[in-house]
């Protein structure tokens, strides 16, 4: 059985996440086989907040070279953003971040 910090692997800060705080979108890098229920239940239960919705993302590995050759992918990974609702409180570890 998996538990929740199986599901949550890591957040995502970059740029463009950190510009959807603003409205409590929060970004994080799932554990690829993980569906949109076992990621609302993950977060609420890791951070304590009510989630809203949740969208997911596969991305695929890019192809990167070290030196000449060969060539080689990184490796596909699973992105969830998940949206707080309005009353819910803000998830702590992104407050220090903006």
């Amino acid at each position: 059985m998996k538990t929740p910090y199986d599901i949550i692997l890591r957040p995502l800060i970059t740029e463009q996440s950190m510009e959807a705080l603003d409205i409590s979108k929060y970004a994080f890098e799932v554990l690829p086989s993980a569906n949109k229920i076992e990621i609302k239940k993950a977060v609420e239960e890791i951070f304590g907040v009510t989630v809203q919705k949740v969208t997911t993302l596969n991305m695929k590995g890019k192809v990167k070279r070290s030196g000449r050759y060969p060539a080689g992918p990184r490796k596909h990974w699973k992105k969830a953003m998940v949206r707080l609702t309005p009353e819910s409180k803000t998830i702590e570890f992104f407050e220090g971040m903006v």
